[in-house]
């Protein structure tokens, strides 16, 4: 019987995993199918397979997407942007730099998804007054989107799902990867300044032009930005003493959203509307489906052949799970890769007792940083590549990847050599 389920289970998965990297039908439809699947074909009974789902995650994806929803609302974004391009003097190379240090920055304390739907209108704005093109402010967005998200808990959706399955707290991510996404930000910024620069010509005509903007008229509601701004205040500070206060991270997200709303008097409705319900659901369809697979001994199974191939080294180990998440993230979505390999890692833990932490580090480093290989990499590529394919500037899958690829390829380099020195 158990050998029927582990059949089951893997023709589910695959077929499953096999629709999403098409892209041929809604992601999360075929998860939430594939999980319903295991249940009817009694792989996992429901309550187990409900038990399963990471709600720690799940909360503090709610939480923030909430946070996001009602700060967006202020204008503060355009504003800082404006500010910045003006403190620039409109100077491309300077206004490049900055709104990619903004972009990091953001990316780091909301996600990097809610960033450049923020930034890259007001990037195209700027740039349509200077008369430049686009795309070279677009694709340093994304890397630095990217990249800023990989250093924080709540950045990137890998590193919340790897913080909800192991504990490890919102200082844990800041002290481990942010050195390293510091150090991978200023080399790709300095290799694509070099790239781009003759990208960077403009008229001393259109420089004063982008000094005439107003970014006061950006701020729709002066009350509302200060409320938003003392909630998110109090709540990265939550994540830094989360675990000190002996909170999940979880419960500081909720606690941020619902305290905002309160104080806002938003309509919840209109909010809850606004939430990206359908990767809400996809996590959940992807928690039961490898909640399946560990449930039937495969994930096990794999994570010997894991300890077996690479002898327990720990070198060998996080060298190849960190290039097998940047080259596989970079074609297809990280979050189901991401999904996976977690119960993989906790169980070479189990079956070796070597301490995998230095393998979480390999998984989220590679996994977000993967991302910026190629136009589908991550959902903010996807997201910059749609705005400037609405204004006629389609790029190719190839075009992006020629100038993507081999910048992520350095940027996992500076990954390898920063585990072996401080892990390995």
């Amino acid at each position: 019987m158990l050998q029927n389920h582990v059949v089951i289970a893997l023709v589910i998965f695959v077929l499953t995993y096999a629709a999403i990297i098409s892209e041929k039908i809604n992601r999360t439809v075929v998860a939430l199918f594939g999980a319903v699947l295991m249940i009817i074909l009694q792989v996992l009974p429901q309550k187990e397979a409900f038990g399963i789902v990471d709600f720690n995650t799940i909360g503090l994806l709610v939480g923030m997407m909430i946070i996001v929803i009602i700060l967006k609302k202020t204008g503060v974004f355009q504003y800082i942007a404006i500010r910045t391009a003006k403190a620039s003097k409109g100077e491309p190379w300077k206004i490049f730099l900055m709104f990619s240090i903004i972009t990091a920055v953001a990316s780091a304390l909301l996600d990097n998804v809610t960033t450049i739907l923020l930034i890259a209108p007001v990037t195209l704005v700027i740039t349509d007054t200077l008369k430049l093109k686009p795309f070279p402010f677009l694709f340093a967005e994304i890397f630095a989107a990217n990249i800023g998200g990989t250093a924080t808990l709540i950045g990137d959706p890998p590193n919340i799902m790897i913080g909800g399955a192991t504990g490890l707290g919102f200082m844990d991510f800041l002290f481990n990867l942010a050195p390293a996404a510091i150090i991978v930000f200023i080399v790709t910024t300095f290799i694509m300044k070099l790239m781009f620069k003759k990208s960077f010509i403009v008229t001393e005509e259109n420089k004063k032009k982008v000094l005439m903007f107003d970014e006061h008229k950006t701020i729709k509601d002066k009350n509302l930005l200060i409320k938003s701004l003392i909630v998110l205040g109090i709540t990265i500070l939550g994540f830094i003493l989360h675990q000190a206060l002996h909170l999940e991270s979880a419960t500081v997200a909720l606690f941020g959203a619902v305290t905002l709303m309160l104080i806002s008097k938003s309509d919840p409705d209109e909010i809850l509307m606004e939430i990206e319900w359908s990767t809400v659901f996809f996590f959940i369809g992807l928690f039961i489906l490898v909640g399946a697979l560990e449930a039937v001994g495969v994930i096990r199974m794999l994570a010997e052949k894991l300890v077996n191939l690479t002898a327990g080294n720990m070198m060998i180990t996080s060298m190849l799970i960190l290039w097998m998440s940047a080259i596989i993230s970079a074609f297809v979505d990280n979050i189901p890769f991401v999904a996976t390999m977690i119960p993989l890692i906790n169980n070479m833990q189990a079956i070796s007792g070597m301490d995998v932490t230095p393998l979480w580090w390999a998984l989220a480093l590679g996994a977000c940083l993967g991302g910026n290989g190629t136009i589908v990499g991550a959902s903010a590529n996807v997201i910059a590549a749609g705005m400037l394919e609405k204004r006629g500037m389609k790029i190719g899958f190839i075009e992006y990847m020629k100038l993507a690829f081999p910048l992520m390829l350095v940027s996992i380099i500076i990954s390898t050599i920063y585990i072996i020195i401080f892990y390995v």
